[in-house]
């Protein structure tokens, strides 16, 4: 294998690797006392500076002009996709663990699918083998949620650990309070569902205004706005919103810089390469790595559930990846063949939303 043919797959392992970082650090910095909404405002304004000198020196010839509706679209779109998703994300955090977060996160190929599907975006042939798979795959995954929620089991610790920003680890505010775990995992789900729902919707407005290095950095001003105006709103003390030269420092540099600028445009380049199927299938990456991360630098306590649901999930995305992709190639298949035609209306489940 040459190294062209490894560099998507060394490209996918490090866009993996970054977002699992993301988890561990930015559940260091919320345990270690930072406003969830402070952090997400911080995080969205330095996306916006990295992301702002870009667009203008690359696109503020080629950009069209933007219509009223068009932005009206994208503020929603901003509000919900990002900053509710964002805030509620680093609520179930401080409820829940990064093992969870990067659970949940990387069975949002299939949430998306799902969503895609409600919205009639998408079709189900179900008396095709494709189809079944997707169905298994969404029941699956539905299945690792549940699990993930409801499930504990034993609690799994390694003998060695180190203690990240003093991590605040107290068993009983984590796996023995139901109440607080339940409440983590509904926010968790409900954080991925609009940033699932997020990503279908965008791609309408991207054929409207398909600039899109533009188009992503109105998102994160729009959003580093809506996120000042709810943290102000929530957070009086002047004291929650310093930084310092300390980890809350690099973590919103971190998810500022990093996650938005370099993870993004790897997204890009990897699906550009070898398309979106290729690039999901290698999400469960991330939640290897946060979860052996978290044992060793958070001393995080995973417990049996946590890996029974997110084995779940795990299988679920492949289920539902691997049904796209057999229908995708069929598809190709088909329009190569002139006298392949083939009446599949009564095989297809749509859900449309009017």
């Amino acid at each position: 294998m040459d190294m062209e043919t490894k560099k998507p797959y060394m490209m996918v392992t490090m866009i993996q690797l970054i977002y699992a970082i993301m988890f561990l650090i930015s559940k260091a910095v919320l345990d270690g006392g930072m406003n969830t909404f402070v952090f997400v405002f911080y995080r969205q304004a330095f996306a916006t500076m990295f992301l702002a000198p870009l667009a203008f020196f690359f696109e503020r010839k080629s950009a069209p002009p933007l219509p009223f509706v068009t932005f009206i679209k994208i503020f929603m779109l901003s509000l919900f996709g990002l900053t509710l998703s964002l805030d509620l994300n680093g609520i179930a955090l401080s409820y829940t663990s990064a093992t969870l977060a990067a659970a949940t996160t990387a069975s949002l190929p299939a949430i998306t699918f799902f969503l895609a599907l409600f919205l009639g975006m998408e079709t189900l042939k179900v008396r095709s083998i494709q189809g079944t798979a997707k169905l298994v795959g969404i029941t699956v995954c539905m299945g690792g949620v549940i699990t993930l929620a409801l499930y504990k089991g034993p609690l799994l610790k390694l003998p060695f650990c180190l203690h990240l920003y003093n991590h605040r680890n107290i068993p009983g505010e984590v796996s023995g309070a139901n109440t607080s775990w339940l409440k983590g995992c509904a926010l968790m789900i409900t954080s991925n569902i609009l940033w699932g729902l997020w990503l279908v919707l965008q791609g309408r407005v991207l054929k409207v205004y398909p600039s899109k290095l533009y188009f992503t950095t109105l998102h994160c001003l729009l959003s580093s706005i809506q996120s000042f105006v709810v943290a102000i709103a929530v957070e009086r003390d002047i004291s929650a919103w310093k930084l310092g030269w300390n980890l809350r420092l690099v973590a919103v540099i971190y998810c500022g810089f990093i996650v938005t600028g370099v993870a993004y445009y790897l997204q890009s380049w990897v699906i550009e390469k070898r398309g979106p199927v290729f690039l999901s299938m290698f999400s469960p990456l991330s939640l290897l790595f946060t979860i052996l991360s978290s044992a060793v630098l958070l001393c995080e306590i995973i417990n049996l559930g946590s890996i029974l649901g997110g084995s779940l999930l795990i299988i679920g995305l492949y289920c539902v990846l691997w049904g796209k992709s057999r229908e995708e190639k069929n598809a190709g298949d088909e329009k190569t063949d002139p006298h392949h035609q083939e009446d599949a209306v009564c095989n297809e489940v749509k859900v449309v939303i009017s």
